[in-house]
């Protein structure tokens, strides 16, 4: 075989039930010529024979056994082993689309600023979706542009990890992937956007997603709540720099950004809320404003470097929020961003 234009890294942990889907859907690429390295995380189940069985049968396949060191071992040690300057994420219960590959590389080729592609997603589980992964699945699917991403990668990951193509030279040079006590995915997100590195999308469904109730983002802590509160509030001034925050929400999400924010050296200004029993009232000696009271501070604190910060966790409070502020002339992405 000759040298590959495109690794994949397939870490695999016990993915004995699915891993043979995983695996055809990758060997059924087009217009690529790739190897599939496929790192055995310590598994237990019968997923070692399956992944041997498979590199006997063809060659562009390599198996790594591993200790059961995490996910974050398992692609940096395939990343290591990869040939290619060109490296794609691949899940062991997922299925990608016979053009993905070639799209997102074509992607990465014409547009030198990107250092990581994604696409969008068919998301799917056994008995049917929650309608909170729809809705999810549906977020993720309308950001395309590299400024939408940006925009929006405070929310939540707005390009679903096992969709990822990147740069190896550009992931490398970052430190490669790193064991901190938050998404692996996010931190790595956030280094790419603080040293200014852009991050697109191909604009068409061309990896099946699947959710069920053993994904890491649900079992481990390192994927819950206050887990991504604080990745966010790490990075959110090497993203987005500022000498201080306004915060839009003086509820639990609100409180909570503010305080991880202070332990970053990023001090709050005021609260905003629409509560009327929190309105002129005062939390660790901040002044909990209306929104109201916006047009009369908005310019001077964008003026100082100020970014007001929507922190609602409420089902359609995030577009309230954006629909007030870009009604007083505020643009999302400079002077204003989501975080909730």
């Amino acid at each position: 075989m000759g040298t590959p234009t495109i690794s994949v890294i397939l870490p695999v942990r016990d993915g004995a039930r699915t891993v043979d889907g995983a695996i055809r859907s990758v060997l059924a690429s087009r217009g690529v010529e790739l190897e599939l390295i496929c790192v055995d995380d310590g598994s237990t189940d019968r997923s070692p024979p399956i992944l041997e069985d498979w590199a006997r049968c063809d060659s562009r396949i390599r198996v790594l056994h591993t200790p059961p060191c995490g996910l974050v071992s398992a692609l940096n040690t395939g990343i290591a082993c990869a040939r290619s300057r060109r490296i794609a994420r691949m899940d062991a219960d997922d299925e990608m689309h016979p053009e993905r590959l070639a799209m997102q590389a074509a992607l990465l080729d014409d547009d030198s600023a990107l250092a990581l592609v994604g696409c969008q997603v068919e998301s799917f589980r056994a008995g049917g979706l929650a309608a909170g992964y729809r809705i999810y699945t549906e977020w993720v699917n309308a950001l395309i542009a590299p400024a939408e991403i940006a925009r929006a990668a405070f929310v939540e990951c707005p390009v679903p990890h096992p969709t990822w193509m990147f740069r190896r030279e550009v992931i490398l040079a970052l430190g490669g992937y790193q064991e901190r006590p938050w998404p692996e995915d996010l931190d790595l997100l956030y280094r790419l956007l603080a040293a200014g590195y852009g991050v697109g999308k191909v604009p068409r469904v061309l990896h099946r997603w699947r959710d069920h109730p053993q994904r890491l983002s649900r079992v481990d802590p390192r994927y819950g709540r206050e887990a991504f509160a604080r990745v966010k509030a790490h990075y959110l001034q090497r993203v987005y720099p500022m000498p201080a925050a306004v915060v839009w929400g003086a509820g639990r999400t609100g409180r909570r950004l503010v305080r991880l924010l202070e332990r970053e050296g990023l001090p709050t200004r005021a609260l905003l809320d629409i509560h009327p029993s929190r309105i002129g009232t005062t939390w660790r000696g901040l002044p909990i404003l209306s929104p109201e009271r916006l047009s009369e501070r908005a310019q001077a604190w964008t003026q100082e470097g100020l970014r007001i910060l929507g922190a609602v966790a409420s089902r359609g409070a995030r577009g309230e929020i954006r629909q007030a502020l870009v009604a007083l002339g505020l643009k999302e992405g400079e002077d204003f961003l989501m975080v909730a």
